[in-house]
């Protein structure tokens, strides 16, 4: 419960911060900024803005003023909704509800979702630039960009779309269904903002990147994260087949439907099951060296691994 109320804390703060930064800004247009706030501010788990922190309150140094790690937290939750955005619209995943409440295009049309996605996108990387000078907002940029484009976030979509047939691969590109393949999918798709979220929070704890502690830090929570993002996306496979809609906010079994590439549907939902718990194991362990620090990662592990939505 003391760790539930952590948590909720947290996102609080997290809802709080969102907010604060989503103001009313000489020469933007109102409309963009209602569609903006519209997704942002709509009822959420905040799991990427609470990994940043936590990432965060695990190397803080206890002796010095630490660096705030909210606006940090802040930009990976606009870049999370902004291919939320986008990924609800009809060239791609075409939902029409989203967190309970109606997409962003189905709210405001198709031009101002995609506007509203690519101004959630840029205003995250303002952010870091603006919060953290030197050596310190070079690398929190790096690290975002990388976690959300060419070769991590984008790229897992595009797979995606190219397994769901709504993008054309090059030949042998995609090749054979296969679990090395489908985790690959989610290690691009999800897993890596989560474990950007985590490596952000942890790199403004330390203050630097480079020494071998934060070397082996950040090695640990990339792969911590890594464990977590599949969890986190199998259960989100399981839920799709055996969830409930009006505790999901969205609408269940459309993967199957579209014939998209899922745990329960190439391996069924035992053995889903099972790799839940292999990666669980593995993501224990992987945080052992931590110790007491980590409980926190661990109850959220916990959390992800038990969700009903």
């Amino acid at each position: 419960m003391e760790m539930k109320a952590h948590f909720d804390n947290l996102k609080d703060r997290a809802n709080q911060e969102l907010d604060r930064i989503l103001q009313p800004h000489s020469g933007m247009p109102e409309s963009l900024l209602e569609a903006m706030r519209y997704s942002v501010l709509a009822p959420g788990k905040r799991m990427r803005p609470l990994l940043a922190h936590l990432g965060f309150e695990l190397c803080k140094p206890a002796d010095s003023i630490p660096v705030n790690p909210w606006p940090a937290a802040c930009a990976v939750e606009f870049v999370h909704v902004y291919s939320l955005v986008h990924d609800d619209l009809p060239a791609m995943d075409d939902d029409d509800l989203r967190r309970g409440i109606p997409t962003c295009h189905r709210k405001f049309g198709e031009a101002l979702a995609i506007l509203a996605g690519d101004a959630l996108l840029t205003l995250a990387f303002e952010i870091l630039a603006e919060s953290y000078p030197g050596n310190l907002g070079t690398e929190t940029i790096l690290e975002l960009a990388k976690a959300s484009g060419r070769t991590g976030m984008v790229a897992g979509q595009v797979v995606d779309l190219a397994w769901e047939g709504k993008i054309q691969p090059k030949e042998g590109e995609n090749g054979e269904k296969c679990v090395s393949k489908l985790e690959s999918l989610h290690m691009r798709k999800t897993g890596a903002l989560i474990r950007g979220a985590l490596r952000l929070g942890a790199m403004i704890g330390l203050g630097e990147t480079k020494s071998p502690r934060a070397l082996e830090t950040l090695d640990r929570l990339s792969r911590f994260g890594t464990w977590l993002g599949l969890a986190f996306q199998i259960t989100d496979d399981l839920l799709d087949v055996e969830g409930d809609a009006s505790k999901a906010g969205k609408r269940l079994g459309k993967d199957a439907t579209r014939g998209k590439l899922t745990y329960p549907g190439l391996i069924g939902i035992q053995a889903s099951r099972d790799r839940l718990n292999e990666l669980e194991t593995m993501a224990l362990e992987v945080l052992k060296p931590f110790g007491e620090s980590s409980l926190a990662l661990k109850s959220l592990l916990g959390t992800v691994l038990r969700r009903d939505h």
